[in-house]
């Protein structure tokens, strides 16, 4: 195995030098002068292809007339002898530009967000759980925000929807040799000087000693402005220079809600990217990471449903970007890639054949996280019988115990039983560091009850998880405006890094 990986990186070494030759033999945008002032880079934690086309085809199976079908297809739908219209694509999907990027890292063809997202801040593997530093954990890799920050004086955006201490945002200021050093690379986001961050809220503040000064301090001493409403978050302005805004409505772990999960008039992702214009606008550029974190969350999980409505909120974030550029032609570049699939995802299931009825997801109204805290926790304690239980699941998720035998909602015997054994462990008293391997598979780390819900729900709309972690899938990279020529192709996702520092001129 050691001299796989031995042989691994001697290819990838190969590989670098040849693009490095290639890319200085190749005409650039940028030795053409159409070298972009403003980048966007909006990373979908856990989205490669079966995620958006999940999506574009959830919106096809839901779209009336008055949708805009941006990819028109003819498949004969024979069970009701209707033509489907296809999927509707999502805004990044019809970018001018689209490549694959490979994703494995220094120990793993199935890599985590640290390595990933190393590669593409830096143009460096490493191994995964490991942050912008080598396998050793002790040279530390300038990234590309670093860079424009340094040499060019762009002012820099970081924004998630999970911990702006997690790994992908991270991957843009820290290093570390442990993603979970989150004390420490909170202090370096704050060492970092960039001007503005959003989203999800700090981990681990005074780290594993509560006597360590908050992280929230330690930016506020350096010149941050640091916000935890809405209302406050709206007030800031260009002139506040360095801010940090905390969503006001933080969910589980600390993150942003899922996009299901917000209520109207809630902050979303999109909004942080539109107060992140005002605040980096300038003339000399800026350089704004936006990560879709809950994504990966999501399928994580096996939520389907969640993961839908999450990714549909990035492409609302993006299309933030599309409209800014829009005023800003000829200057803008924007990207959208992901930096590792998760869960193995599928489009299709053995039990419908090849049937999808991706529309069922709609059914569902709450993420699996919400309804563990609003609901799950609270059966065992009150006693819950898994008939009222199942009212829940009822109202929240559309799965009904009985009803009309043409409505695919209503519960086979089978999946009735999933259900009532899933129920039955979770009102023991069960561990998850107990399970057999069958319990395992089935359940991973997530409430029994909760996670069978959201599977069934799922098979019935035709889409299946194989894991609920990483997998090997590579990522789609889509590419439009000024230098997004240079994006095409299949590569490494360190070439994410190196197309985007020769385009930008940076050493």
């Amino acid at each position: 195995m050691k001299k796989f990986y031995t042989r691994m990186a001697a290819l990838a070494l190969a590989l670098a030098v040849l693009c490095s030759l290639a890319l200085c033999a190749a005409p650039t945008a940028a030795a053409e002068g159409n070298t972009p002032k403003y980048v966007f880079l909006f990373i979908g934690d856990g989205m490669s292809y079966p995620q958006f086309q999940a999506a574009a085809d959830y919106l096809g199976a839901i779209a009336d007339d008055d949708y805009e079908k941006a990819l028109p297809s003819t498949k004969l739908d024979t069970r009701e002898g209707a033509v489907l219209d296809g999927p509707v694509a999502l805004n990044f999907m019809g970018f001018e530009t689209a490549g694959s990027a490979v994703t494995y890292d220094s120990c793993s063809f199935a890599p985590d967000s640290a390595s990933t997202a190393t590669s593409i801040a830096t143009g460096k593997k490493t191994y995964s759980g490991m942050i912008n530093v080598d396998e050793s954990g002790s040279t530390p890799y300038e990234t590309i925000a670093e860079k424009l920050h340094a040499q060019k004086g762009w002012k820099i955006g970081v924004i998630s929807s999970v911990n702006l201490n997690h790994a992908t945002p991270a991957a843009f200021y820290a290093h570390q040799a442990s993603r979970n050093n989150y004390y420490e690379i909170g202090v370096e986001l704050v060492n970092s000087g960039f001007e503005y961050f959003a989203g999800g809220g700090l981990k681990k503040i005074t780290g594993n000693d509560k006597d360590k000064t908050s992280l929230y301090e330690l930016a506020e001493a350096a010149g941050y402005k640091v916000t935890f409403t809405q209302a406050d978050a709206q007030a800031v302005t260009a002139a506040d220079e360095k801010v940090i805004l905390i969503d006001e409505h933080l969910a589980d772990s600390d993150a942003m809600d899922y996009d299901m999960d917000r209520k109207d008039g809630e902050w979303a992702l999109s909004d942080y990217v539109a107060k992140g214009i005002e605040v980096l606008d300038n003339d000399t550029g800026f350089f704004m990471m936006c990560e879709g974190g809950k994504i990966d969350w999501a399928c994580h999980a096996n939520d389907a449903g969640a993961t839908v409505t999450d990714t549909l909120a990035m492409a609302d974030a993006v299309q933030v970007a599309i409209d800014f550029a829009q005023a800003h032609p000829n200057e803008t570049l924007i990207l959208v890639t992901g930096d590792h699939e998760t869960g193995g995802l599928t489009i299709g299931f053995a039990g419908t054949d090849y049937d999808t009825y991706l529309d069922t997801l709609a059914n569902q109204t709450i993420s699996y996280a919400q309804f563990d805290e609003q609901y799950v926790n609270h059966y065992e304690e009150n006693g819950a019988s898994f008939e009222d239980a199942m009212k829940d699941v009822e109202e929240l998720f559309g799965l009904k115990l009985t009803g009309e035998e043409n409505d695919r909602l209503v519960l086979t015997e089978y999946e009735t039983q999933r259900l009532r054994t899933a129920y039955e462990m979770i009102m023991s008293d069960y561990s998850a560091a107990d399970y057999t391997q069958e319990q395992h598979v089935l359940y991973g780390g997530y409430n029994p009850f909760s996670v069978t819900v959201t599977h069934i729900l799922n098979n019935k709309s035709g889409v299946a998880f194989t894991s609920y972690s990483h997998t090997g899938l590579p990522v789609a990279v889509f590419a439009d405006g000024a230098g997004a020529e240079d994006f095409g192709g299949y590569y490494d996702n360190t070439e994410i890094f190196n197309k985007l520092a020769n385009l930008l001129d940076v050493q």
